[in-house]
């Protein structure tokens, strides 16, 4: 009776390990420098840093600067040490955040479009798949041969007429 039951507990041990699934990690697609290099936001300086400087040391309000900077369409990739040399040249703070601000936006912005880039091509690799795979499981499917009903098809009646290469 003991040895019968460590047996079924073994088999059901066994069963149990062999439904067991491993799972297998994706596949993650890393982007090279190049790459990365191309979707990062380009600085366009259309105003630039010293003519910031100089509108701040001319009073002009931090607002009147910020939208001078947004009808320029500039865009800056400041490092921390440009940002403190700014600061301590009288720029406004209000407008050295919005500098980040605006950066972090555009790079946010160009990355959102490469992941839909790379989802819809995706998309269409699987759609395309999918299409493979249903013209495959039609029962006599021959990818060289049309389809031509007959009393003998698919062996020797009228599909042989229909080589889709004639």
């Amino acid at each position: 009776m003991q040895r019968n039951f460590r047996l079924a507990t073994m088999l059901t041990m066994l069963l149990l390990s062999a439904c067991a699934t491993t799972q297998q990690e994706p596949d993650i697609k890393r982007i090279s420098p190049e790459e990365l290099a191309r979707i990062m936001p380009k600085s366009v300086p259309n105003l630039t840093l010293d003519e910031i400087v100089a509108l701040s040391k001319q009073g002009v309000p931090a607002d009147q600067i910020i939208d001078k900077i947004k009808a320029s369409k500039s865009l800056y990739d400041l490092k921390p040490s440009d940002v403190l040399r700014l600061s301590k040249q009288g720029v406004d703070p209000k407008v050295l955040d919005y500098i980040q601000q605006a950066h972090e936006a555009a790079l946010r912005e160009n990355l959102a479009d490469e992941i839909n880039k790379r989802e819809k091509q995706h998309r269409l690799e699987q759609e395309k798949l999918q299409r493979e795979y249903q013209l495959r499981s039609y029962p006599y499917y021959d990818p060289w041969w049309g389809w031509a009903p007959g009393p003998y098809w698919p062996y020797y009646g009228p599909g042989f007429r229909y080589y889709r290469g004639w």
